[in-house]
């Protein structure tokens, strides 16, 4: 994958990705505060029923404002105007809140006017129904000087009683948060992937240069031993000679595919496209084929359905998608490779076919053709040499070309490929 392509991927996950947090910040956040409101409305219906029910029972009446006031997010104070009993009040408050469905821990103080302090005090939890009686002392009386008789109740569980209510949309932030971890740690391994993968192209591109001009003085000089009159006099070694200058045209061929398939990873490869024969290039690349041919005793056949077989396209590339169809026709053959190169026309596209009688392709592995270092299983066929790239270039060029290819094979008959080619 190319370095734009990843930073697409990134930037396009990462802004996705931002837009659900802060969607789910802003949910959260309306969430919470509606959970705080709801919390607040309990706490003043169920402290007005308190005050309610102490005035009914001291037959006093209640101030028309300011009856609550809170003092600060977890602590209220309720005005009475009569001294108030701390059994009755206990027994109110548990009545209200267990009726209001106000479970949660609290403790309450009643004042005293005499000290000025808070006195008379329980924390009461609501989860183990446990009294802790002792002194408020750290329930302080507010600067109220118009207020003789009140009491206060404060909820030091206010948090995560509020919290706890809203346990389902913290857990899919939590998933959230851990869904945002999992990407910045997918793309780091990415990113260090890509930069290692780099690092092993540049390495084989580099090796595969290097290799070009030493393999390129041996092919001289193989050939020079060929012409050499003296070595022709002597069978072995000019048998020597040939195998040298075969296997260094063969390694050369294998550097190339590798150097096409990096540069076309690179995006290095640019058409040249211009006005192309498809019948000339078939011509000159059987004609190039022809001493191979006759050594490994290949037939091959050219039909050619009509004339004008005109097209946009690189001729070098061209050339290349047909010598690797070739090639491959060749090497996965069973007994004397035929092989037939077929052109015809039908509508707006020229119809460029190679058949083979090969050992053919079964069904479940043509999907997987053109796969890059991909390689048909060939079960007892040992001379088949390659390393999976010769298909893979073909397809991205025809891809480039914006041409179409198709595979057709039976096994134990052959192989057809079949590529359409807009007309120019």
């Amino acid at each position: 994958m190319r370095n734009s392509s990843i930073w697409k991927v990134i930037i396009s996950g990462g802004l996705a990705l931002i837009c659900i947090v802060i969607v789910q910040g802003y949910w959260l956040s309306k969430v919470l505060d509606q959970s705080e409101k709801a919390f607040e409305e309990k706490v003043h219906i169920a402290l007005r029923n308190v005050a309610q029910e102490i005035s009914e029972l001291k037959k006093v009446q209640l101030p028309s404002h300011d009856l609550i006031n809170q003092i600060s997010q977890d602590y209220y104070i309720v005005n009475i105007r009569d001294a108030i009993d701390a059994t009755n009040l206990e027994y109110y408050l548990l009545k209200e809140f267990e009726t209001i469905g106000l479970r949660t821990d609290f403790d309450y103080g009643i004042y005293d006017c005499d000290t000025d302090q808070m006195v008379y005090g329980n924390y009461i939890s609501a989860t183990a129904n446990v009294l802790h009686k002792a002194p408020v002392k750290d329930l302080e009386a507010p600067e109220q000087s118009d207020y003789i008789y009140y009491f206060g109740v404060r909820f030091p569980d206010r948090q995560s009683y509020i919290l706890k209510n809203q346990w389902v949309p913290l857990i899919f932030t939590i998933i959230l948060c851990l869904a945002m971890l999992f990407f910045v740690y997918a793309t780091y391994e990415i990113l260090r992937q890509k930069k290692l993968s780099d690092l092993q192209k540049d390495f084989i591109n580099n090796m595969t240069h290097e290799f070009k001009t030493p393999l390129s003085s041996i092919k001289v000089s193989s050939e020079v031993f060929l012409t050499n009159a003296k070595i022709g006099e002597d069978p072995r070694l000019y048998r020597y000679a040939g195998i040298i200058n075969d296997q260094a045209t063969r390694l050369n061929d294998q550097i190339e595919r590798v150097l096409q398939i990096a540069g076309l990873q690179k995006g290095k490869i640019r058409l040249q496209l211009q006005e192309v024969n498809v019948k000339i290039v078939v011509e000159e690349v059987v004609e190039q084929l022809r001493g191979r041919c006759e050594k490994e005793e290949v037939l091959i056949e050219t039909d050619f359905a009509g004339t004008g077989f005109e097209v946009k396209a690189d001729p070098h590339h061209l050339a290349n998608i047909l010598y690797n169809l070739i090639d491959n026709a060749i090497k996965y053959s069973r007994n004397q490779p035929h092989i037939i190169i077929g052109l015809s026309s039908a509508g707006q596209e020229h119809i460029l076919s190679i058949q083979d009688n090969g050992i053919g392709i079964e069904e479940v592995h043509l999907k997987k053709l053109g796969q890059k270092f991909f390689r048909v299983p060939t079960g007892d066929i040992h001379n088949a040499k390659g390393f999976g790239l010769g298909l893979h270039y073909v397809r991205q060029m025809v891809r480039m070309h914006r041409w179409k290819m198709h595979i057709t094979s039976e096994p134990g008959k052959g192989t057809t490929i079949l590529i359409l080619m807009k007309r120019s």
